[in-house]
């Protein structure tokens, strides 16, 4: 049976396979700064060098595309399928126990170091699909060529290249996220608003506000100065609203007599926004509680903490909530924040279903911001991206996945986006199980040996059967 000579393929090649992938773990490939041949800096060259190396090894043609990206093709006949995965890393980052970032280590059935599990673990199980699928003698009448590229973590810039020289498969999976099929990645908008807003001379009143690091991070940590209020005052109200929201106030007199608020939250991903506790709108909910002295920056205030109300993920204060049976809800969640004492400015992070129009969604975002005077100039929508359930293709993978793990496979829709997501007919294939949590971009990262050899057995059936059969 087919399927049990892939697996005793990959049991004989285990120890070559990690030599491999340590290989490649020990090159630390985070972005730098470009250098003449090198667009993304030594490091990631490197990497792509000694991903040329091992393919090589095994017999496959390379083409180098300037160190953007390299590509190995399995024959000459015309295009199958196309498998995306990258040699880049996101930073070292802080915290690691089990060992140094880039000092791969086995222990107890599982590999640690930095790329691991993104995206270099999946890397090698892909070539070794196709290394098996070339030395057990299966032939195949479509060709599958492995792209790997150097900057996926920073904007896909390498595929940018690549793909103004190249045409995309008919068919084309990246092992960049989690089984069983990634078929839809909602489509949305990042709104940004603005308002010139008087806080008062007297009276409690707002000093300044300063929240998030970045649009698609939902804020953990936000800072406001607060004038005119005694402290004992405003700590009830922090009180309150930590009953409320779950997020804590840190209060602290400053040197001009006002108070400092620190608001502290969980961060999350913009997609998830459930994932985090948004420390910004709590913040907006308890500024909103002080009773500031009337001016148009109360109303400011006051208005937003309604239309972004603490805990609301949906976007139904701002009258954009909706959901579809294929790509589940809308996520929306607000992220950054500026009061400079004359000028009060946000920004927000949309994923949107499938059914989401410029009329349903950014139309009515803009109408109902308008309501409270303000703009929202720069503003735009983003497409989803969507292969069909039903198609042959993700149906095929669902099916090698299942004949080979035997799970139930089902497509499912994310609101992050892919190495695939402007590519007409891509879906992200494996290689993370969603039950497994592999540290990815954190500390202590890792892939489990036994999954990755699964996941070689897996990319060899869909290999076959798309480009074989």
């Amino acid at each position: 049976m087919r399927k049990e000579e892939l697996r005793t393929y990959i049991e004989n090649h285990e120890s070559e396979m990690i030599e491999d992938l340590k290989s490649l773990i020990r090159i630390p490939s985070e972005k730098q700064a470009a250098e003449p041949g090198k667009p993304f800096g030594a490091p990631a060259a490197e990497a792509l060098a000694q991903g040329i190396e091992i393919l090589e090894k095994y017999g496959f043609a390379v083409t180098n595309y300037d160190n953007y990206a390299i590509a190995a093709d399995f024959n000459q006949e015309e295009k199958g399928l196309d498998i995306l995965a990258h040699l880049d890393v996101v930073p070292a980052g802080e915290g690691w126990q089990e060992t140094d970032p880039f000092t791969p280590l086995i222990k107890e059935g599982k590999m640690f170091g930095r790329g691991t599990a993104d995206d270099k673990g999946p890397a090698i199980a892909a070539i070794y699909a196709m290394r098996a699928v070339k030395e057990l003698g299966y032939p195949l009448k479509k060709n599958v060529r492995l792209v790997l590229g150097s900057d996926e973590e920073c904007g896909s810039s390498d595929l940018e290249y690549y793909y103004k020289k190249e045409v995309e498969a008919p068919c084309t999976f990246s092992p960049d996220a989690e089984f069983p099929v990634i078929n839809i990645e909602k489509g949305g908008m990042r709104g940004h608003f603005e308002k010139t807003s008087d806080a008062g001379t007297t009276g409690v009143r707002l000093v300044s506000l300063q929240a998030g690091t970045k649009l698609n991070v939902v804020p953990g940590k936000a800072y406001a100065e607060l004038a005119g209020m005694a402290k004992e005052d405003l700590k009830t109200c922090a009180d309150e609203t930590e009953q409320k929201t779950g997020v804590s106030f840190v209060l602290e007199d400053t040197e001009n007599g006002n108070i400092k608020i620190t608001a502290c939250g969980a961060f999350a991903h913009a997609s998830t926004p459930e994932m985090g506790n948004n420390a910004l709108t709590a913040l907006l909910q308890l500024l909103a509680s002080v009773g500031m002295e009337e001016s148009e920056l109360k109303n400011d205030i006051s208005f937003l903490a309604k239309i972004y109300p603490h805990g609301d993920g949906k976007g139904a204060g701002l009258g954009v909530a909706m959901s579809d049976e294929e790509s589940g809800e809308l996520t929306l969640s607000l992220d950054l924040m500026n009061y400079d004492g004359k000028t009060l400015t946000g920004s927000y992070d949309c994923r949107a279903p499938i059914c989401a129009t410029k009329e349903n969604l950014y139309d009515t975002a803009g109408q109902n911001m308008k309501k409270g005077g303000f703009s929202m100039e720069g503003s735009g929508m983003f497409p989803p991206h969507h292969v069909p359930a039903d198609s042959p293709f993700v149906q095929t993978l669902l099916q090698c996945y299942t004949d080979v793990t035997g799970k139930p496979g089902k497509p499912f829709a994310i609101g992050g986006g892919t190495y695939v997501h402007h590519l007409k007919n891509g879906v992200a294939f494996g290689c993370a199980d969603l039950e497994v949590d592999n540290r990815m971009h954190g500390a202590d990262e890792f892939v489990e040996i036994e999954c990755l050899k699964e996941c070689v057995v897996i990319f060899a059936e869909a290999i076959l059967r798309i480009c074989g059969e």
